[in-house]
């Protein structure tokens, strides 16, 4: 598979116009089944040189994005994080609640003159955050963005680890809230956590498929184990409120500044 490696390009275009404060900016964690969607905002010092090995946050492993962004962070003028917790993703939508991660993290850097977004063109996004671009497959083609890429995708798998460790079972040290085998087998084992995306099909797909092996609503008369399975599945683990991963988001931004 090829590489592609991020440039400034886009940067530098803006660079020549006298912009100084340019940010980049991207999320993770659209497609897991629970936890926090998170953004990052970089901005870079204009002139800077690419760090060798920053591209797209998906094409490294978990020990080379550790490795990088800590670099990151030590050349970037200004980094912002943001977040949507899941109570907002199952209330908006995960495409609004992306987008409001985003102006979250840009809402942290302290001033920017043009945002530098992955993805297609957002509506209102001007009247939000000012002069932006958009750049499909940003995230593999622009320099500010792949950071910003690799700063979120870090901070969100620690939050997954941090709640790994509240919700033990579901194996988010390892797939981060993805719809894995291990994680829909423990779901079954032990119902939802208040940090799953009760909105998300995945999950109504996996309950709906259960439904029909166990033919619970054809046989009012199943066995009171295979109803209580089910009443498990469709109420939290534990009492808790879904909006902590919001103090865990700022209590490892504490922990990087």
């Amino acid at each position: 598979m090829t590489v592609i490696v991020p440039t400034l390009r886009f940067e530098r275009r803006l660079w020549r116009d006298g912009l100084e404060r340019v940010v980049g900016v991207d999320e993770v964690g659209v497609a897991p089944t629970c936890g926090a969607v998170v953004a990052a905002a970089v901005v870079m010092r204009p002139g800077c040189h690419r760090i060798p090995g920053v591209r797209d946050s998906k094409t490294l492993s978990m020990a080379q994005r550790e490795r990088l962004e800590p670099m990151i962070r030590r050349r970037a003028v200004a980094i912002g994080v943001g977040a949507a917790s899941v109570a907002e993703i199952d209330r908006l939508n995960i495409y609004h609640a992306t987008h409001l991660a985003m102006r979250r993290a840009i809402a942290r850097i302290g001033g920017h003159e043009h945002v530098l977004v992955d993805g297609n063109r957002i509506a209102n996004f001007e009247h939000q955050v000012g002069p932006y671009t958009s750049i499909v497959d940003g995230d593999a083609l622009c320099y500010s963005i792949a950071c910003a890429s690799v700063v979120a995708k870090v901070v969100r798998d620690q939050m997954m680890a941090l709640l790994s460790a509240r919700y033990p079972g579901y194996g988010w040290e390892h797939n981060q809230g993805y719809a894995t085998q291990d994680h829909r087998d423990a779901i079954r084992r032990q119902g939802l956590t208040p940090f799953h995306r009760r909105s998300f099909r995945a999950l109504q797909l996996t309950f709906a498929r259960d439904h029909l092996e166990l033919d619970v609503l054809a046989d009012p008369g199943a066995a009171p184990s295979t109803h209580e399975l089910l009443e498990r599945e469709f109420l939290p683990v534990m009492a808790d409120d879904a909006s902590l991963d919001l103090p865990d988001l700022e209590t490892l931004e504490l922990a990087t500044t």
